[in-house]
């Protein structure tokens, strides 16, 4: 057995960057081809401890780019092959699922989620491409480690979250722990590695930030800078914490609460207003001084 292996495929929030239809300053630098930022696709994470099966941790809609952007990702032997064993699923919000719809041409893989977020596929006929005697859903249920192709564990963990924008009724409840929101810790044994992947977090509980301590490379919500940071830009009308994800900035924002973590951190699931995406910009050095890494696409690590 290898050692755990891990393929940023995408590390941009919902839209990418830039947005396909935003004007903002920060998408602004990418449109006008600006050397000091990076297009994204929106965030998925491709994880393996053999170098042969491959585990995607969510589906993003632009998946089928990224496959080809990995050659790790690329068919090998029989003429319908891949050597994509398992996706996990954090959640079902569409930046989460929608790339489900790249691998409907019967492919095996095992699709493991929470019992809340299949029943989100489930209730969805579009979802039935996917050939049930080819990909198998499994419920996973909370804090129960389920083994993967590759020799991989994985452990599914309750995170502060919302239901997916989609379900929303009214004004949801904000920060909610269950099915809905969760994050993932992949372990190797052999030799040992921790990795751990919370794409969105409304907030950094004590079981959380326990949790990530003792993870050896930790890829964390990077969704917005400054909590109003959409509403100054004038792209949205929500804040981040409505959105349910934690700022980066302020005394009970990411930064401050994981500053004693000693894993390798990195921001991921960044949004396209956020000005850390500018290399050299204030708040990407604040994010660098405190000990941070910005994740981009194609960053590939080795626990």
């Amino acid at each position: 057995m290898g050692r755990l292996s891990a393929i940023v495929l995408g590390s941009a929030a919902g839209g990418g960057y830039p947005q396909w239809n935003c004007r903002c300053g920060v998408c602004q630098l990418a449109w006008e081809g600006e050397p000091r930022v990076k297009p994204r696709t929106q965030t998925s994470v491709a994880v393996s401890g053999d170098g042969a099966h491959w585990v995607l941790l969510n589906a993003s809609p632009d998946l089928r780019a990224q496959i080809i952007a990995t050659p790790a990702l690329h068919p090998v032997g029989a003429t319908r092959s891949s050597p994509i064993s398992d996706v996990i699923l954090t959640g079902g919000e569409i930046d989460q699922i929608a790339g489900l719809l790249s691998l409907r041409e019967r492919q095996s893989f095992s699709l493991h989620a929470t019992s809340e977020t299949l029943s989100i596929l489930d209730d969805n006929p579009v979802f039935r491409v996917l050939d049930s005697e080819l990909v198998e859903r499994r419920r996973v249920r909370i804090d129960e480690p389920f083994g993967l192709s590759g020799g991989l564990t994985a452990t599914l963990f309750p995170v502060p979250g919302k239901v997916p924008l989609f379900l929303e009724q009214g004004e949801p409840e904000i920060g909610a722990e269950g099915e809905a929101t969760v994050g993932v810790e992949i372990e190797s044994d052999a030799p040992s590695g921790r990795l751990v992947f919370v794409p969105g977090a409304a907030a950094v509980t004590p079981d959380l930030r326990r949790r990530l301590a003792r993870a050896d490379v930790v890829l964390f919500d990077g969704t917005l800078f400054k909590d109003d940071e959409m509403i100054c830009a004038g792209t949205g009308a929500k804040t981040g914490r409505r959105m349910g994800h934690i700022p980066i900035e302020g005394s009970a924002g990411s930064m401050a609460a994981l500053k004693d973590v000693s894993a390798r951190r990195i921001y991921i699931h960044i949004n396209n207003t956020n000005p850390i995406l500018v290399d050299g910009s204030p708040e990407c050095a604040t994010v660098k001084a405190a000990g941070w890494e910005i994740a981009e696409d194609g960053l590939e690590l080795v626990l």
